[in-house]
């Protein structure tokens, strides 16, 4: 009997493999420097990136979840606040407005691309909005040209998390570049993702580059000299040099995914299977494949037991969850991201993804639903 191969969500250690000699030789290097925190890779890093993404400044932070609590924390954001974002998003987003104290207010998602809906934005502002949070959900970017406008109209700041959207565009502009700051994760899962945590912060704006780099580092302009509370979330010596390495390859990798993608959407064209949405080609960096379909949770048990691994994002809407149940939500008040929790799945994806597991994939799902 032949053994049937695995098909996992995502491969990282073929990743690591295709870096491993170049990266153990920057961590020789840098170990041989003595330098570990804040030293020349993560300096070069941040230009690179800042280049990449097309903005004035890019500050390296320990994770995701800090580049969004800083970027609230330099703007201004605090008690009594109320910041626009969408409950269809990992916790951090909505979490990270929690921690300086003020209050998440949700709008429903679209329901093509799963993005927050301008037009739900616009329903819940109040006197007491000060920002708007846009997510560029699973790859695909937001409509920065309405969210922008909105936040034109009424003075609000604008924090992309880009966490899952690097390199994705909005309007021919790279996510990142076009609120007030950028927040971005290296999670090891991300299109682009390090070896651990890490994230960063990309602004156009001086003061809020100089603000986040103090806040970033104990709230010290120079050593041991404190204007005010901050806290440690520096990006690591070992993080930024891998980061580095990857970042010149990540055209092809995007590529890569975008390509899968395509084969996914063409074995799933005209079948009841509903792929994911593209507004524009270079709109959407695939961090996540993630299909609408029918019978959902029977389709993810056959894929379970052909061995083949899935994604389950997001099972309730955060404006459900236990956490804001003060916030005083109520089933039915968000319906587009209620009826998506109940029927979508990410599907594995990653650069040079064999062609013989796409179609595993495929065949296992249409055979199913």
């Amino acid at each position: 009997m032949t053994a049937v191969t695995a098909v996992p969500f995502l491969d990282l250690s073929a990743q690591f493999k295709d870096l491993e000699a170049e990266w153990l030789e920057m961590i020789r290097v840098s170990g041989a420097k003595g330098s570990f925190i804040l030293g020349p890779n993560t300096v070069d890093f941040e230009k690179e990136f800042a280049a990449y993404v097309g903005v004035k400044h890019a500050i390296g932070v320990a994770n995701g979840t800090d580049s969004l609590y800083l970027s609230l924390r330099a703007l201004g954001i605090g008690p009594g606040d109320e910041v626009i974002t969408t409950p269809w998003t990992f916790f951090a987003s909505a979490e990270s407005i929690s921690m300086v104290g003020a209050i998440p207010v949700f709008a429903d998602i679209r329901p093509d691309t799963y993005c927050i809906d301008a037009d739900s934005i616009a329903r819940r502002l109040s006197s007491k909005t000060r920002a708007i949070m846009p997510v560029h959900i699973f790859g695909h970017a937001c409509d920065m040209g309405a969210i922008m406008q909105i936040a034109k109209d009424r003075k609000l700041a604008v924090i992309e998390d880009c966490a899952q959207s690097f390199g994705a565009r909005a309007g021919g502009r790279v996510t990142g570049s076009i609120g007030d700051t950028g927040s971005f994760s290296f999670y090891p899962t991300k299109v682009l993702g390090g070896f651990g945590d890490g994230g960063m912060i990309t602004t156009n704006r001086d003061d809020l580059n100089e603000h986040i780099r103090r806040l970033r580092n104990h709230g010290a302009m120079k050593p041991f000299i404190h204007t005010e509370i901050g806290m440690n979330s520096r990006l690591d010596e070992i993080q930024a040099a891998v980061l580095r390495l990857k970042l010149r390859t990540i055209d092809r990798d995007i590529a890569g995914r975008r390509s899968v993608a395509s084969d996914y959407t063409k074995q799933f064209a005209g079948t009841a299977v509903k792929s994911p949405v593209a507004q524009t080609p270079d709109a959407h960096a695939y961090n996540l494949y993630t299909v609408r379909l029918p019978k959902r949770d029977a389709v993810r048990e056959a894929l379970t037991a052909a061995n083949i691994g899935t994604s389950f994002c997001y099972p309730q809407g955060l404006h459900l969850q236990d956490v804001y149940r003060h916030l005083g939500y109520k089933p039915g008040d968000l319906p587009v991201c209620e009826q998506a929790s109940t029927e979508v799945l990410s599907l594995p994806i990653y650069p040079r993804m064999p062609d013989t597991h796409i179609s595993r994939v495929c065949e296992v799902i249409l055979s199913s639903v």
